[in-house]
């Protein structure tokens, strides 16, 4: 029973030690297939707290032994309590984790996780090698930054507590930099500024060096005059009104989210870079107006980035979220004749593009933020299948997503095409984490092993 696992990391003990102290660790080490989710982190590695929320309103606590804290070279946690619903975890499982840190010499650490636990280490393996490969990769990521040249910076960012903004900005505080996220409700401590997207306040970007802008209503659902209503003005006004403001106050760096739909819901095998020709639709109008909107920012020497995203792979959210559990009940299936060409991209490799965006200077305008190497639905459906152990027998008939999200819905979000390639990043030797969509299945849902 329990585990002991370990890997080597390349960088030196004190930057791998130093990583876990900071905020979003444990953000960024939790396995996205698992039904929790972090509540608190630990405010010290010798004798903090951290939370997390299980199904059915229960929780998890691991408290930090100070009598075990050794820094650079260990740190304990084991199951604590902290109200009653914490209390069924604390009674029923027994579990005591070590951290440890070797010096290998070289800038190279050995990082070791014991477990002491009766939970079989068949069952608790998927999660280490999911959290030692985002320890290397992240620290990989942040390596090659400090060598473009980024030092620590405040970044204010948008939409921080979506799917991406969540992950984004817990990578940025591992990385020592000051995230201020800009939200629409009372601030809650400092790292928080209240936005108000229609009049924001003169003084909202004070002490700023970069935003990223995350914020807009989702574009999935039916395509209502309302729904296309909320997707407009939720990204073009407030768009264009924050890169005025960044424009005043000579902000160096603005990256704004934008989208893959600016090519149009079908462009054939149209293979599609940053310099092809805006596409048709309403995502495609709604898409070049957003980018638009960026426009009083650059006219100031703002460095603009126009971050074009495609179908983001998370089980935390997006399609993979509502597709995973149909796969894996054996339900699952291509859309209509499955020729239509997805591109995805895992959500670190997201994370890792507006992450480049502010310190390669040489990166401006629009990114394709998309895997380097798309895939046809029919490929997709069986790679998911193939991940998950379950058959893809069952087609989905293309009136199913007529039905759920009207006509248009259907045409420009279930049933778009489009063969997008990141060729601005791979002509900047951008490195991806999962260029390959099975390994980027695997990782994301603990199948790798």
């Amino acid at each position: 029973m329990g585990l002991d696992y370990s890997s080597v990391i390349d960088a030196p003990r004190d930057e791998v030690f130093a990583w876990h102290t900071r905020p979003g660790a444990f953000d960024r080490l939790s396995p996205p297939w698992q039904p929790m989710r972090v509540v608190t982190e630990a405010a010290s590695l010798e004798d903090g707290r951290a939370t997390l929320a299980l199904p059915g309103g229960l929780r998890w606590v691991a408290e930090h032994q100070a009598d075990a804290y050794d820094p650079p070279r260990r740190f304990v946690d084991a199951i604590g309590s902290a109200g009653p619903a914490s209390l069924p975890a604390r009674i029923v499982v027994r579990w005591r984790h070590t951290h440890e840190f070797e010096d290998l010499g070289n800038n190279r650490t050995r990082v070791i996780d014991r477990l002491d636990t009766p939970v079989p280490g068949s069952l608790l393996r998927p999660m280490f090698a999911y959290r030692h490969r985002q320890l290397a990769d992240d620290l990989a990521a942040h390596r090659l930054a400090a060598e473009g040249g980024l030092t620590r910076k405040t970044i204010a960012v948008t939409g921080s507590s979506g799917l991406v903004g969540s992950a984004l900005t817990a990578f940025l505080r591992t990385g020592g930099h000051r995230v201020v996220a800009l939200v629409r409700r009372t601030p809650d401590g400092d790292d928080e500024r209240r936005w108000n997207p229609d009049d924001p306040d003169a003084e909202l970007l004070a002490g700023v060096d970069a935003v990223i802008h995350l914020a807009g209503a989702s574009i999935a659902g039916r395509f209502t005059e309302a729904h296309r209503k909320a997707v407009r003005d939720s990204r073009i006004g407030q768009t264009r009104r924050l890169a005025e403001l960044l424009g005043r106050t000579g902000c160096a760096v603005f990256i704004s989210a934008s989208a893959v739909g600016y090519y149009g819901y079908d462009r054939g095998d149209e293979t599609l870079t940053e310099d092809s020709d805006r596409g048709d639709g309403f995502l495609a109008d709604v898409v070049a107006e957003w980018e638009d909107a960026t426009a009083p920012a650059q006219r100031e020497g703002t460095r603009v980035v126009r971050v074009r995203t495609g179908i983001v792979q998370s089980p935390r959210g997006g399609t993979l979220r509502l597709m995973r559990p149909l796969f894996a009940a054996g339900l699952g299936g291509r859309l209509g004749n499955g020729r239509q060409w997805l591109p995805w991209i895992g959500i670190d490799d997201l994370v890792d593009v507006y992450h480049r965006a502010l310190w390669d200077a040489e990166l401006s305008g629009p990114v394709n933020a998309v895997a380097p190497q798309p895939v046809r639905n029919s490929e997709y459906t069986r790679t998911l299948a193939r991940v998950l152990h379950r058959p893809a027998v069952l087609p989905v008939p293309a009136l199913g997503p007529r039905l759920l999200l009207g006509e248009q819905g259907a045409r420009e979000l279930a049933c778009a095409s489009q063969r997008v390639i990141p060729q601005k990043l791979t002509a900047a030797g951008h490195r991806f984490r999962h260029p390959d969509l099975d390994a980027a299945l695997r990782h994301l849902l603990g199948r790798s092993g």
